[in-house]
């Protein structure tokens, strides 16, 4: 056993007052940190080239792209983010107790938000294929910025409250120098799931479950039609069927996002994260950050326009006069 001053502390000049470091490997440290710097850099890389492209082309200006926009900010604050928890991994935080409050406080509001802009993107998807032709004027830009909006400002407002004790007093329930602890009172943070998770989920599963049949029955109506069509039909056809393609790529990314963002709200609603080793806690807890890197790249697999995008970011073309305006579809 190691004697007292053999002991790592996080602030050698508190001595008693100060929490230990966590001891491991060198070598563990090292790639760990690598690893999450890596993860981190590549979220806040793909998701600005997201902002950016949907941002400076004015083509891409419509009401489903400017949800991806909101979807990428939060994905890029997510990865930005990600640069605190890596100081966390000797076991100490040195950013002090207000930067502490602060950093899970905006680390509620985003996962929050993000949560919200699924359920606005499902609530899109539904009516595009459900209501296609109500679709234009019930879905339009100024509606959307707005819901955008109210979807971050009750985000912040919401995670504040909840976090309103840590924010009055920072540091209140940390035991020692070093470290970042927040306490959330029990039934609010039940509610809290519920309001911005599992509530949510349900009403994004029920959407797309009526999108997925509702899509079945449009693509099996197709298939049927003869060649005879006229001019109109093919037109509506040609619609249909990039509604459906652009609701199957935002059911991936919906998908995507359960499956990665599930398992940590499960154990923090059943507190069964005492019954699980630290590897498959460290496991989960990555995996839910790696959702928002997933994103930019499922774009990257089904969108066209976004490859486009990148290429012209890239080779600097959009800084040439009037590149804003160039036919990205």
């Amino acid at each position: 056993m190691k004697s007292f001053e053999e002991v790592e502390l996080c602030f050698p000049e508190l001595l008693n007052s100060s929490c230990r470091k966590a001891v491991r490997p060198h070598s563990v440290s090292m790639l760990t940190y690598i690893l999450l710097c890596s993860i981190s850099l590549l979220t806040v890389t793909l998701n600005l080239l997201v902002i950016i492209s949907i941002s400076h082309f004015k083509q891409l200006h419509t009401s489903t792209n400017i949800l991806l926009l909101s979807l990428a900010v939060s994905d890029f604050f997510v990865g930005f983010l990600m640069f605190f928890p890596i100081v966390l991994i000797e076991g100490c935080w040195l950013l002090g107790d207000l930067m502490c409050s602060l950093y899970s406080v905006l680390t509620f509001t985003i996962t929050s938000t993000s949560v919200g802009t699924m359920v606005l993107i499902s609530v899109d998807r539904y009516v595009a294929i459900c209501d296609p032709l109500h679709y234009p004027n019930k879905v339009t830009q100024k509606r959307v910025k707005i819901c955008v909006c109210l979807c971050w400002i009750c985000s912040a407002f919401l995670q504040s409250l909840l976090l309103k004790d840590n924010l009055e007093q920072p540091g209140r329930y940390s035991s020692c120098f070093g470290e970042c602890v927040v306490v959330i009172d029990y039934f609010a943070g039940r509610a809290n799931l519920f309001l911005t998770f599992f509530g949510p989920v349900t009403v994004i599963i029920v959407l797309y479950m009526r999108v997925f049949v509702v899509a079945v029955s449009h693509a099996r109506a197709m298939r049927s039609h003869t060649a005879a069509f006229s001019l109109k039909s093919s037109v509506s056809v040609t619609a249909n069927k990039s509604e459906l393609k652009a609701a199957r790529t935002l059911g991936v990314v919906v998908v995507v996002f359960l499956v990665c963002l599930c398992p940590y709200y499960c154990i923090s609603l059943t507190g069964q994260d005492t019954l699980l080793n630290t590897s498959t806690i460290a496991f989960i807890i990555c995996l839910f950050y790696f959702n928002s890197c997933l994103n930019p790249v499922i774009y990257a697999f089904f969108y066209p326009w976004f490859r486009k995008s990148i290429r012209l970011i890239v080779t600097l073309k959009i800084l040439q006069p009037g590149s804003c305006d160039t036919n990205m579809l």
